[in-house]
């Protein structure tokens, strides 16, 4: 028979993209967890990743100069000697996916063209109930706990657990204004925490410090066996639809582990 036009599946994924049935499919499968008792409906925990670019280092180039013509030694590709010079995102940008930013996540890593991933996980069975993909920032990861609470069904007061990089006050406040209790590692390394006593008395926030480990299991997961390591995608939108996707894989593959334990 004729094989069929390669273009038949470029349309596939934009109706994918369009109609958000990655977000649909995620929802679908948490909306089921939680009608069998697998999730948590009080306790959460956030955190993020940092997903490496598909593009090199050497299509960072400064903004002002536009595409430089490659040196002469090897037109496919150059030799580029990055050596004292000073890159940023302020001053450089990808010619691949000018939404990439050189990003590390921790000091002593190399900075890395990437995006961050975003996930949050209910503490009962480590189950992912939301996820995002944002630029890499310095912000980025405390802001994209606003965007998934929002997109969790909260009933009453809930707990949220995370790591030192959200021990940051007006974080801290504005979830207490949202009532959710902020179970956030304390972060005291020449400075004073936004945890106080008042949070940290409690036993449950021994607990959801030991249970917001748990989060490096789906990301450990996504990251090996859904092939998020390094992306194969452009553009933060269809980033953001292969997490939706991978996160949703993972939450089956969790599920039959789950359904497999004696009750």
């Amino acid at each position: 028979e004729e094989v069929w036009d390669p273009t038949t599946f470029t349309k596939n994924r934009d109706r994918l993209l369009e109609a958000d049935v990655a977000k649909q499919l995620l929802w679908e499968v948490v909306q089921q967890a939680q009608q069998r008792g697998l999730t948590s409906n009080e306790h959460f925990t956030v955190d993020g990743t940092l997903i490496e670019a598909w593009p090199g280092q050497k299509s960072f180039q400064k903004k002002e100069k536009g595409k430089q013509a490659p040196p002469p030694d090897d037109p496919g590709n150059p030799t580029v000697n990055f050596h004292g010079q000073k890159r940023g995102n302020q001053t450089h940008q990808s010619t691949t996916d000018p939404e990439f930013r050189l990003y590390r996540k921790t000091n002593g890593q190399e900075a890395k063209l990437s995006y961050l991933g975003h996930v949050m996980m209910e503490n009962r069975n480590g189950l992912v109930v939301s996820s995002c993909v944002s630029q890499s920032t310095g912000t980025a990861e405390r802001g994209a706990a606003m965007v998934l609470l929002g997109d969790i069904q909260k009933q009453g007061r809930i707990t949220l657990g995370a790591d030192k990089g959200y021990d940051v006050k007006d974080f801290i406040r504005t979830m207490r204004e949202l009532e959710v209790t902020p179970h956030v590692a304390q972060n005291v390394k020449n400075r004073s925490s936004a945890i106080d006593g008042r949070t940290t008395r409690h036993p449950g926030y021994a607990i959801s410090q030991r249970c917001r480990k748990k989060v490096e299991q789906p990301f450990g997961w996504m990251n090996t066996v859904g092939l998020l390591r390094k992306l194969r995608h452009r553009g933060g939108r269809k980033v953001d639809w292969i997490e939706s996707f991978t996160a949703g894989a993972y939450n089956l593959v969790r599920w039959r582990t789950l359904a497999r334990q004696p009750a």
